[in-house]
This record gives C-alpha cells, structure tokens and sequence, in this order.
C-alpha cells in the first residue's frame, strides 16, 4: 500500500483515536442505494440525491481520517450517484482512481479524469455525476486555508480560486507528496502532534500552489518590522469592514498619521485605504451572494448591508472586479 493510499476498515469496526494511529472519522458501506444515500448525502449537505445499480452488484465505501482542520478520504461505488452538493466552511480537492464524474453539472462543468485533482466550487451548491468510481478527497478547513495563505497574500476573508484552470505536473507532483506525508504524519505521531499540524500546513500549501488564491500578494518587505504598523492598518480593515470606518480610524489603529497611513497604502498597495476597504466590502458581498439562496436573498440588501448605497455604481465595480455581475453570482 502506498502512502497515498487508505485501507477500508469496515463500518462496526473504526479504528480508535490514539496519539499514535489515525483516527477514523467515518468509516460506512453497503450494498443498497438507500443506505448509500443515507450516509454519504448528509456529510455533503445533499438535497436531491438519486442512485441506481449498473448490475447486480451494487455496494459503496466510503471511509476518512484525520480531524477537523485536514481529512483525508477515499469514496468507492460500484453502481451510479447523482445530486447536489454544499461543502460549507471547507476547501475540498478530489481526483478519481478510477470511474467517470463530472463536477458543477449545468455550470462551470469539469469532466473527471483519472490522476487529475480537481478543486470543488467553493461554499456553494453544485451538481455532480458519479459512476462505477474509486475516488480520493482531502478536506480542508477554510480556516486553515486562509491562515496558511495569509503567509504570502493579502486575505481578507474571502476566497476565490482559478478552479477551471488544470493544475501543471510539478503542483501535482507536489500535492500528493503533502499528502502522502500528512498520512504518514497522522499514522506514525497522532492527530495531537506537531508534525500533524505542520503537515496540515504543508497540505494547503500544496492546495494553494495547484490552484492560486485570487488575492494580493504581499509586497516586498510587508513581513519586515518596519511595516508592522501597515500589517496593523490592514488587519484592523479587515475585522472592521463592517463598520462605518474613516481614513483617521485606520490611521489611529495603526499608530500613524492620515498622512503617514495614505502614503503607506499607496507605496505598498497602489491604492489608498478607502479603496482596499471598498475591495475588502466588495469580496464580503461576493461572499454573501455565492452562500445565500437566491430565491429569498436580494442583490440589493446585501450591497446595502455592506455600504453600497448606489446599486448602479456597486455593479459596475463588482463587474470590474469579479469578471461578473452580482446577480450572476446569485444565481450560480
């Protein structure tokens, strides 16, 4: 067995948590489809899940280990899966072994090729198609994914990847390493360890070299002592975006004057910080749209919520900065 790969123990018997074995976070199988639909559509926050024999001899696996940060998962059916699917607070990459799938059905669509990861959308609902499959997943908490990526970029809470774009082979390469180790990691030291938690780390770095985060990177020198009181002003944004904030109040929480805050931003950022905490709105309202339902949730509230009061002048700048209008968004 190689490191990238996961034995199936059965369902009664999960192998326990100690500081030196995987812990099994699930560990289901069967051999009927309501079973099927049963164990696996409520892990996927599934709504209209359908599944149907290819011959007499239907059955499913699924099974994962790990712990609530990073899990590392293996899903088999022999036998056809359609619905749709939610992975709430979650970045979840998943290549297949063997089988066909497509991804985001009707959308964005990806059609599975074996060997090839492949990025979930993120925090929004989707459709996917799966048949006669042996396929691997890693979960990762958005948590995690933000505060490895804040090591290099400018997170402000949100994330978009390139997710259509098919990763080169040396990111690939480089995945699977990351995860051969964090298994090896899990299994040898335990889910309490620190080469655990470094190796969570090393995972979402891997995630993030295959498919980029959509967001600025740091500038030269921005990690250095003397622009700590720039990292101040750009954390005191971020947690504050919510609120009615002036140029004085991001200098203040930054130690510095109006002036010495507008040329910080500008040498740093070519912006100034009215304008990062515009982008800053504009990423949480992107957020909003793709999580809430559309059916109940307007465009408009949600612009106002965050502080865009003129609907015709906040579209053009969502387009300007998304590629797409926010009702597209809404819609997807």
């Amino acid at each position: 067995m190689t490191d990238t790969e996961m034995s199936t123990p059965t369902p009664s018997t999960p192998t326990p948590s100690t500081s030196g074995a995987a812990r099994s976070l699930v560990a289901v199988g069967g051999r009927d489809t309501d079973s099927a639909i049963a164990s696996l559509a409520g892990m996927y926050a599934g709504k209209a899940w359908y599944s149907r024999a290819l011959d007499q001899d239907y059955w499913f696996k699924y099974v994962g280990v790990g712990d609530e940060h990073l899990s590392i998962r293996r899903s088999q059916m022999h036998g056809y899966l359609r619905g749709d699917v939610a992975t709430e607070g979650e970045v979840v990459v998943q290549w297949l072994e063997r089988g066909e799938a497509r991804v985001d059905v009707g959308g964005d669509e990806v059609r599975m090729r074996p060997g090839v990861p492949t990025l979930f959308p993120v925090e929004r609902r989707f459709e996917m198609e799966y048949q006669d499959w042996d396929q691997r997943l890693v979960h990762l908490r958005r948590d995690l994914v933000l505060d490895v990526a804040a090591e290099r970029h400018l997170v402000d809470g949100t994330m978009t990847f390139d997710r259509l774009t098919e990763p080169g082979a040396e990111a690939v390469a480089q995945w699977r390493t990351s995860v051969a180790g964090a298994l090896r990691a899990l299994r040898e030291h335990g889910d309490g360890s620190l080469a655990w938690h470094e190796a969570q780390r090393d995972v979402a770095r891997a995630l993030l070299r295959m498919y980029p985060l959509q967001a600025e990177r740091f500038p030269a020198g921005y990690s250095t002592r003397s622009d700590g009181r720039l990292r101040a002003a750009v954390e005191y944004v971020q947690a504050h975006a919510h609120e009615p904030l002036t140029v004085s109040d991001v200098a203040q929480a930054a130690g510095l004057s109006v002036r010495g805050i507008q040329e910080s931003f500008q040498r740093a950022f070519e912006r100034s910080p009215m304008t990062y905490l515009r982008e800053v709105r504009l990423g949480r309202v992107r957020e909003e749209l793709r999580t809430l339902d559309p059916s109940t949730t307007s465009v408009a509230d949600v612009a106002r919520r965050w502080g865009f009061a003129h609907l015709g002048r906040f579209a053009a700048a969502y387009a300007a900065r998304f590629g797409e209008y926010p009702r597209e968004t809404l819609r997807r």
